[in-house]
């Protein structure tokens, strides 16, 4: 006899509610008060801080107050996002002997190909694309992570339905150059809808229940449609008291004068190179890099992946860091080289104080 889940839909909350949701249920699986569980849920337009991030340093505050956009932090880690009612949440909440393993690699590729299956059964055509995306011919439909607590596991993704991306780059803190028409675009080409993949909205029922069949199949269990239990309800109740005040939300307050964004534009033979550059001062560390500029690169999405690959980058090692990324892809750059982006992020970063010019 197959094991049975349970499968829950929270439905359209406040981000505040949902966190709590988040802390209540892997609390409570944690502690084996509940069945490992499927939870779908939606958000009320909403900014998400990772757990150790400043709302001044990575959101554009103003634009969040006049648009309405609510501010919350997240009981995990991660980079700030952007969710709204156009993006489907999924939520796996596992014991690590449901998966056997406790390596997240391996794991993550488990339930993001598991979720791909469910996808590619409406029609799509979803693949995974580590570190941890669902892809649709190189554009992005879905993004995820995961995390233990003790035993269990959280593991999150998000389905894009009808996202524009548009309004989470101005949700984000990010250089102006990213908000031009162009750039907009160029955005937007990265990342993929349902809704425009299927060239119609898709039912949520029909979404949820083709990733409730693939978890089901993948995990030889029975999924059972279940409420938020009693021990659920008070720990909610318990995380909803505590985060849902401006202490949580602006626990870590860092001015945005600490995080600079530095910029740099250079003509190479190989065409104009741009840098922006948010620079941790404190950490001497690159928080993150955005290129654009007049260049040709094949593919086109090897430019989001060095700027992810430079994430978080120490000072010395940002250099070492590109070159080793362009050896490890094969690109096209007609006659840009790897040095070039090497040495426009240094043009950037010499703005700063003398120890972060030189990598």
């Amino acid at each position: 006899m197959k094991p049975t889940w349970r499968v829950i839909d929270t439905g359209l909350r406040r981000a505040v509610e949902n966190i709590a949701l988040n802390r209540a249920l892997l609390e409570a699986r944690q502690a084996d008060e509940i069945p490992s569980t499927l939870r779908f849920l939606r958000f009320k337009p909403a900014a998400l801080l990772g757990f150790h991030q400043s709302a001044e340093q990575e959101l554009n505050l103003d634009y969040c107050r006049e648009q309405g956009v609510d501010i919350q932090r997240r009981v995990t880690g991660g980079g700030a996002i952007y969710f709204d009612e156009t993006q489907l949440g999924w939520e796996l909440y596992l014991h690590k002997r449901d998966l056997g393993t406790a390596d997240m690699q391996a794991i993550t590729r488990r339930i993001c190909e598991t979720a791909a299956r469910g996808i590619q059964a409406l029609g799509v055509d979803a693949q995974f694309r580590p570190r941890n995306d669902i892809e649709v011919d190189g554009r992005k439909i879905s993004g995820t992570g995961g995390a233990f607590d003790g035993d269990a596991l959280m593991f999150q993704g998000t389905l894009l339905i009808q996202f524009d991306v548009e309004k989470m780059l101005r949700v984000l803190r990010i250089p102006v150059e990213k908000l031009s028409d162009k750039a907009i675009a160029s955005a937007r080409e990265r990342v993929a809808n349902m809704a425009d993949l299927l060239g119609h909205v898709p039912e949520m029922q029909d979404v949820q229940a083709a990733l409730i069949q693939a978890f089901a199949d993948e995990f030889g269990v029975v999924f059972e449609t279940g409420p938020i239990s009693p021990a659920e309800q008070a720990r909610f109740d318990s995380a909803l008291a505590e985060i849902d005040t401006e202490d949580w939300v602006h626990m870590l307050h860092r001015p945005q004068a600490d995080v600079p964004i530095v910029e740099a534009m250079h003509k190479f033979p190989g065409g104009l190179v741009r840098a922006s550059v948010a620079y941790d001062r404190a950490r001497q560390r690159i928080k993150q890099v955005w290129f654009s500029g007049d260049f040709f690169v094949s593919p086109k999405r090897l430019i989001v992946d060095l700027e992810a690959a430079l994430r978080d980058t120490g000072v010395d090692d940002y250099g070492p860091r590109v070159h080793a990324f362009f050896a490890a892809h094969e690109v096209d750059m007609l006659g840009l080289q790897p040095a070039d982006f090497v040495a426009v992020i240094q043009s950037a970063l010499s703005q700063c104080e003398p120890q972060a010019s030189v990598p």
